[in-house]
């Protein structure tokens, strides 16, 4: 069997899997997987020589990374934690208009005098006098966290990396306040926390990219070509 043109990586299951389908049947390329049902391969309706990997969202940026996929959908909060250099690992060819999600700093709604990223460095500085540490921040987004805290002069805290439920660190006590995604702000106002005025990091939505690393072919330009112009006119 030939090798593919091209090769795009998929989110593999949840929400994402179900947009980015409906997004191909309305573009004319249906997804179809290859073998049983739960096959991590598949194709593209009318473009056999396009090879589809079905991966999870933060794996696809791994492959993008490693040149291993030419294209790939995933969230772009998830590129910019994972990637040091984003512009020289990939092309942001076209927010897809699904997978919405903003990361943002909150904290308790209880603290009533920090409303901006500048009183949480004042609140910073007393609670390391009063407590003898400095605050605790919990997320999963560790490199999107220490990039926007040092862009706005916040330096007393450190960061505990969440594996569960970000939202409910505060109030079993493991951390003060939390880096997270939030899509509508119910999870956040459920758990007592506020979103500080200026504490948007980064509105995230899914994305196609091109892997720059990856071997572009005449073959493979004219794929990534024909389904983006697919995608854009649906």
């Amino acid at each position: 069997m030939a090798a593919p043109s091209l090769v795009i990586a998929v989110p593999s299951k949840g929400r994402l899997k179900e947009q980015a389908a409906e997004m191909f049947a309305r573009a004319g390329l249906s997804l179809r997987i290859k073998g049983h049902e739960r096959g991590y391969r598949g194709q593209l309706e009318g473009l056999g020589d396009v090879e589809v990997e079905y991966t999870s969202a933060g794996e696809i940026v791994h492959q993008l990374k490693a040149g291993r996929v030419h294209l790939g959908i995933t969230g772009e909060d998830l590129v910019r934690e994972t990637l040091a250099d984003v512009d020289a690992t990939v092309e942001f060819l076209k927010p897809l208009g699904f997978g919405h999600a903003d990361v943002v700093v909150a904290v308790p709604e209880c603290w009533l005098d920090v409303s901006r990223m500048a009183d949480l460095e004042d609140v910073a500085a007393q609670f390391t006098r009063t407590h003898g540490r400095p605050l605790r921040v919990a997320t999963k987004y560790m490199n999107l966290t220490r990039r926007f805290f040092a862009a706005k002069g916040v330096t007393g805290y450190r960061i505990v990396e969440s594996v569960g439920a970000t939202e409910a660190t505060p109030a079993t006590g493991t951390a003060e306040l939390i880096v997270d995604i939030t899509s509508t702000g119910t999870t956040l106002t459920a758990n007592h926390l506020k979103v500080l005025e200026d504490g948007l990091i980064l509105k995230s939505q899914a994305h196609l990219l091109a892997a720059k690393g990856a071997v572009w072919t005449p073959e493979a330009a004219k794929r990534r070509d024909e389904i983006l112009g697919r995608i854009q006119t649906s």
